[in-house]
C-alpha cells in the first residue's frame, strides 16, 4: 500500500517569484505561527480567518492545484441567526487563491444547499505584522516603526501600512466584485449575506503587497494574469528535456522536479526574458543564493543549460570588490545570500549581501565552464572572463588563508556563520570523538571544488587563447592533487579526512563530504575505490541514500540537519563521483534509493532532506520537519542521478555529446527527448539487453554527434 508523506506540519503553500503564502489546511493563517503572506523577506499578513456569524468554518478538503494556486472546500457548523438555526453542512464555502503579479488573488463563493433563505454575516479577520522573515523563523520579534490601518468605503479596500524611517510596506485588501456591501469594524471586514435556497454569493478580492512609500493609484497596481503564469510555466516545461520510462517512479519524480524548478525561478527584469534566477527553497530561502543557485544550475544542464545564465550574470554583478569583515566579503568572492527585508536595510544582519561561504567562488568557475560545454558559445566565456579572473584571484589570495595550498575558511563577522561549506549548520564539522572542530577549517570538498575549477578554467583559457595561464592552472592543480591525496588520506580509516583542523591535523570523521571529492576528480583512483566501498557500508548507506555522517559516529543523529540526515542533492553529487571513477552500478543504487524515497512523499516531491533512519522491510523515509519543500537542490537531484546512470557529458565546443549508460535492473529503459546541446535537439533511447545497456540517438539540427565514452577523472599525468 503506497504511503504519502507530508513534510512538517500540514499546511498549504503557494508561491510565485518572491511572493508566497503559507496557511493552515483550512486556508486560515494561524496567529503566532510561521505562516503568513510573504514577499521580499517581509511577512505582510500574519493572521487571517473567516467566520459565519462568529463561527469558524469546517474544512472538508483542500489542496494546491498548482505551485501558485490552491483551493479549499469548507462547510458550516450549526449556528444561530435572526431567522433561526442554520443546520450544519447546509452551506458550502469554496476559497480559490493564486499568487500572481505582486500579491494574492482570492475568490470566495458561498452556496446555500438548504431549502430556505439564509441571512448571516460573513467576516474576514486580517492582521499584519510586517515582520522580517528572519524574525518569523527565529520566533524573536522586535517591535519597530508604526502600523496604521485605514478602511476606504468608496473603494471598498483595506490599507494597512508600516513605516520605519525610510522602510515602508503596505498591504491592500481590495474588493474587485462583491455580492453585497462590505463594512469594516473591530479589525474585520463584514459582508451581509442574503442567499436564497439553492443560491450562491460571490466575492472576488485582491491582496496587494506594496514595497514603496507611496501607494500606487488603483489603476497602476498590476493584478497579474493566471494565463501569463501558465504561459511562463508551460514555456519552461516545453523547453525542458522530457523523460519517459516504464519505471513510473523515476518518470513522476523527473516531471515533478521539472515543474518545481519552474516554480522556484526568480525572474530578473534587467535580464532577457528567458533568463531566470533560482530561489533556494520555500518558505525560508526565497532569495538569491550563491552556492544553491550554482549547484541548481549544474543540475539543470541536461534539462535546460540556459538555466545557468541568470546565476552567472547576477552573481557576477554582486561579486565583492572590497574587504568588509561585517559581511565576510573579500575582493572577488561570490555571495552566499542576499536579503532585502527591514533587518537587511538597516544592516541589523550582514545579508546585504552576506559572503559567508567558501565554496561559491570556485563553483562559479565550475558552472561557467560547464555552461560553455553544453551551449558551446564562447561569448559566454568572454562575457564572464573578468569575473572568472577575480574568482581565481580570490582563491589564491583569500581562500588559502595560510599559503599552504589548501582552502580554509574563518569567519570574521560577529554575525557570521561558523561553517562556510555546504554543511553550514554550526555543529556539522566534528572530530571523530564528536567534539567540534574550531576554525580555521579546511574541509575536503573545498579542495575538490578548487581543483576542478582550475582544471576547467585551464580549458577555458586555452579556448580564449591564453595558453600560459592555462598551463599555470594545470600545474597548480597537479600540486593540489598530490598534496591532497597525501595529506587528507587516512589509511587507518580507509577514507579521506573530513577536514584539516587549525593545527593542520586530519579530522578522521567518516562523512559524505568525501563524495564531492570524487565528483571533482581530486581523488586518486586507488583511494576512490576504497571510498566507494566504504560509502556502501551500512553506517553510511541507509537504504534511502547516503547519510551525511556515519551512524557509528558519536555525534550521529538521524534527525539532525547535517549529522546523519540524508540530502538528495548530496547523493546526486556522490552518484556523479561514483560514475566518474567507473562505479556505475553503485551510482544506480543511490538513484534507486532517492527515487523510491520520493515515491513516499506527496506528489513525488523530494524535500530538502529527510532523516537517516535505516531502511527496513515495509518502512518509509522519515521526515525532517523543518525541511524546505519545494527546494531547488532536492528537485534537481534526480537530474544529476540520471546524468550519472546515463553517463551524459557534453562537449559542445567540439561538437560532441558523450553517453556511457549503466542501467540498473529497476530501470530497464529511459528515453530523453528535447535534450539541448548547442543548437542540436537530441533524442536518446536507452534500454537493457541482458546485462548490457544499449542506446540510440537521433539528432535534429546543429552539428552535435553522439558517441559512447566513459567519464574519467582529470588526467594530470601530462602536466
Amino acid at each position: 500500500m503506497p504511503i504519502e508523506l507530508t513534510v512538517g506540519p500540514p499546511v498549504l503553500t503557494i508561491n510565485q517569484g518572491n511572493t508566497f503564502m503559507v496557511t493552515e489546511l483550512n486556508g486560515e493563517i494561524a496567529a503566532e505561527s510561521e505562516q503568513g503572506v510573504f514577499s521580499n523577506d517581509t511577512r505582510f499578513v500574519s493572521y487571517y480567518s473567516i467566520f459565519a456569524n462568529g463561527y469558524s468554518w469546517q474544512r472538508l478538503s483542500s489542496s494546491t492545484v498548482s505551485y501558485y494556486a490552491a483551493r479549499i472546500y469548507l462547510t458550516n457548523p450549526t449556528f444561530e441567526t435572526e431567522d433561526g438555526s442554520v443546520e450544519a453542512s447546509t452551506l458550502a464555502l469554496v476559497i480559490t487563491r493564486e499568487v500572481s503579479g505582486s500579491g494574492i488573488s482570492e475568490n470566495l463563493e458561498v452556496t446555500n444547499y438548504s431549502m430556505k433563505r439564509v441571512r448571516f454575516n460573513l467576516e474576514l479577520a486580517i492582521r499584519c505584522d510586517f515582520a522580517d522573515i528572519f524574525e518569523v523563523r527565529s520566533h524573536r520579534f522586535v517591535r519597530r516603526g508604526r502600523i496604521q490601518t485605514v478602511w476606504n468605503d468608496e473603494r471598498a479596500e483595506l490599507v494597512t501600512s508600516y513605516s520605519n524611517q525610510d522602510f515602508h510596506r503596505h498591504m491592500i485588501y481590495r474588493l474587485l466584485s462583491c455580492g453585497s456591501v462590505a463594512h469594516f469594524a473591530n479589525g474585520r471586514i463584514a459582508f451581509e449575506l442574503d442567499i436564497p435556497a439553492g443560491g450562491s454569493w460571490y466575492v472576488a478580492s485582491r491582496l496587494e503587497l506594496i514595497l514603496t512609500e507611496q501607494i500606487p493609484d488603483h489603476e497602476e497596481v498590476h493584478i497579474g494574469d493566471e494565463n501569463e503564469l501558465m504561459r511562463l510555466q508551460s514555456a519552461w516545461q516545453e523547453r525542458a528535456t522530457k523523460l519517459t520510462s516504464s519505471n513510473e517512479e523515476i518518470y513522476r519524480l523527473f516531471n515533478q522536479s521539472v515543474e518545481d524548478m519552474g516554480a522556484l525561478r526568480l525572474y530578473e527584469q534587467e535580464c532577457d526574458p528567458d533568463t531566470w534566477m533560482p530561489a533556494a527553497g520555500v518558505p525560508w530561502y526565497v532569495a538569491l543564493f550563491g552556492r544553491d543557485s550554482l549547484i541548481a544550475s549544474l543540475q539543470n544542464m541536461s534539462v535546460n543549460p540556459r538555466f545557468a545564465l541568470g546565476a552567472l550574470v547576477k552573481l557576477s554583478q554582486y561579486q565583492a570588490t572590497e574587504i568588509d569583515d561585517h559581511r565576510d566579503a573579500q575582493p572577488g568572492k561570490i555571495l552566499h545570500e542576499l536579503r532585502i527585508g527591514e533587518l537587511a536595510q538597516f544592516k541589523k544582519i550582514p545579508h546585504t549581501p552576506y559572503y559567508g561561504t567558501a565554496d561559491a567562488t570556485a563553483l562559479y568557475l565550475v558552472t561557467l565552464h560547464e555552461t560553455w560545454k553544453w551551449l558551446g558559445d564562447k561569448s559566454i566565456l568572454e562575457m564572464h572572463k573578468d569575473a572568472a579572473l577575480k574568482c581565481l584571484d580570490w582563491i589564491d589570495n583569500y581562500g588559502d588563508l595560510d599559503g599552504d595550498g589548501f582552502q580554509e575558511y574563518q569567519t570574521r563577522s560577529a554575525q557570521g556563520y561558523e561553517n562556510m561549506c555546504w554543511k553550514d549548520s554550526g555543529d556539522s564539522i566534528v572530530y571523530a570523538d564528536g567534539t567540534q572542530v574550531k576554525q580555521p577549517k579546511a574541509v575536503c570538498e573545498l579542495q575538490g571544488y578548487v581543483f576542478d575549477a582550475w582544471m576547467r578554467m585551464s580549458e577555458v583559457f586555452d579556448a580564449l587563447g591564453d595558453g600560459d595561464r592555462a598551463i599555470q592552472l594545470r600545474k597548480k592543480a597537479a600540486v593540489l592533487y598530490k598534496n591532497f591525496n597525501e595529506k587528507f588520506w587516512c589509511e587507518d580509516i580507509g577514507f579521506f579526512a573530513l577536514s584539516l583542523d587549525p593545527d593542520k591535523k586530519p579530522v578522521r570523521t567518516i562523512a559524505s563530504n568525501a563524495g564531492h571529492c570524487l565528483w571533482s576528480g581530486l581523488a586518486s583512483p586507488q583511494h576512490a575505490e576504497k571510498v566507494v566501498k566504504r560509502f556502501m557500508q551500512q553506517d553510511l548507506w541507509s537504504g534511502w541514500g547516503i547519510r551525511t555522517l556515519s551512524s557509528r559516529h558519536p555525534a550521529y543523529n538521524a534527525h539532525s540537519y547535517h549529522r546523519g540526515s540524508v540530502w538528495p542533492h548530496d547523493n546526486g553529487i556522490i552518484a556523479l563521483g561514483f560514475k566518474r571513477y567507473g562505479y556505475g552500478v553503485e551510482a544506480g543504487k543511490l538513484a534507486r534509493d532517492i527515487s523510491e524515497a520520493a515515491s513516499h512523499f506527496v506528489s513525488h516531491r523530494l524535500p530538502e532532506l529527510y532523516a537517516g533512519i535505516q531502511r527496513q522491510i515495509a518502512s518509509f523515509p522519515v521526515q525532517y520537519s523543518g525541511a524546505n519543500v519545494p527546494q531547488t537542490w532536492a528537485a534537481g537531484s534526480v537530474f544529476h542521478l540520471m546524468q550519472a546512470m546515463l553517463g551524459l557529458q557534453a562537449d559542445a565546443p567540439n561538437g560532441k555529446l558523450y553517453v556511457d549508460p549503466t542501467l540498473p535492473n529497476w530501470l530497464p529503459d529511459v528515453v530523453l527527448s528535447d535534450l539541448k546541446v548547442a543548437d542540436s535537439n537530441i533524442k536518446l533511447k536507452f534500454w537493457r539487453d541482458g546485462d548490457q545497456s544499449l542506446w540510440s540517438a537521433t539528432v535534429d539540427g546543429g552539428n552535435i554527434t553522439v558517441e559512447q565514452k566513459s567519464w574519467r577523472p582529470w588526467d594530470i599525468s601530462k602536466v
